[in-house]
């Protein structure tokens, strides 16, 4: 159903999550759509209107990414959530600002023609694994402002094999020691899914306020050394199935990020509406026209 369209982009549990990033929640929903080449035009003007169905009457919060490298037409969309019950009110709150702003059949017929126009989608919920992740912002404003300050969002997709989970943790344990010790190292956040998807599958993602941000960044090879860098190779041969990964660029006209969010780039994330340009088209003036006409009479 499409009332679940924006509960997006997830991650992980909180061992060793700082407070402010707990309080988002201990999940994500991400929502993957991938749109009919025919149809993009008609699906971002619905996600408008679903955008402002939820900032005017206070509905769900997600964040709203294009792709940029990866499989074209794709969109994803995150919400942060709390629980497994904070997913039942989300979609409740969700319905109840498309219902206020269009009245019910209205809001039907925007889902359906939502669904309309897209080729495949996808949800999964995962789970936030900071005991995985590397240097997370340390309180809410920090964190307010890596998100509201990212642009861009590298994601890549690492599918375990069974009976490697532990070995594969066990790595990205240790990467994080290493990489915290070094100083010019961003951040890097690890979720795992839990539902929706096909045996594990580990999410690393990075974000960045511009794709310059990804240049000159230290390689896990000199993170971890020769030595480190030899069994990092050692274990991923023996761990990993696949991976896949993607770049993408945050929407701010289709997103309805958390208020903190937008606090942190006012600008960025309420983009004012597009205004069309007075006399485009400039009309020959009065005099012009007489004094044309009257040389045609000669």
């Amino acid at each position: 159903m499409l009332r679940r369209v924006f509960w997006a982009l997830g991650v992980t549990v909180l061992l060793a999550a700082p407070v402010a990033i707990q309080a988002q929640g201990d999940y994500l929903d991400v929502y993957t759509v991938k749109t009919k080449p025919e149809k993009v035009a008609e699906f971002n003007a619905i996600a408008k209107k679903i955008v402002e169905a939820n900032r005017r009457h206070n509905g769900d919060h997600w964040l709203a990414s294009e792709t940029m490298y990866g499989e074209g037409d794709t969109f994803v969309f995150v919400s942060f959530r709390q629980n497994y019950a904070d997913i039942d009110k989300a979609s409740e709150t969700f319905m109840s600002a498309l219902h206020k702003a269009y009245g019910k059949d209205a809001a039907e017929k925007i889902l359906h023609d939502w669904e309309n126009c897209l080729a495949t989608s996808r949800t999964e919920l995962r789970r936030r694994r900071f005991d995985l992740s590397r240097k997370p912002p340390k309180d809410a404003a920090a964190y307010a402002q890596l998100m509201g300050g990212s642009r861009v969002l590298r994601t890549t997709a690492v599918r375990v094999r069974p009976g490697h989970v532990a070995d594969f943790e066990a790595l990205l344990k240790e990467a994080k020691v290493a990489a915290e010790k070094v100083e010019n190292t961003q951040p890097l956040f690890v979720s795992q899914a839990v539902e929706g998807t096909k045996g594990t599958t580990f999410y690393i993602s990075t974000l960045r306020s511009s794709l310059a941000g990804f240049d000159n960044n230290p390689t896990i090879h000199e993170i971890l050394g020769e030595e480190g860098y030899k069994k990092y190779l050692q274990v991923n041969a023996e761990s990993v199935e696949s991976t896949e990964s993607a770049l993408y660029r945050f929407s701010p006209e289709l997103s309805n990020p958390p208020e903190e969010f937008v606090a942190a780039a006012p600008e960025f994330w309420n983009p004012k509406p597009a205004v069309a340009l007075a006399g485009a088209r400039t009309k020959p003036k009065a005099p012009a026209m007489k004094e044309t006409t009257e040389k045609r009479k000669q």
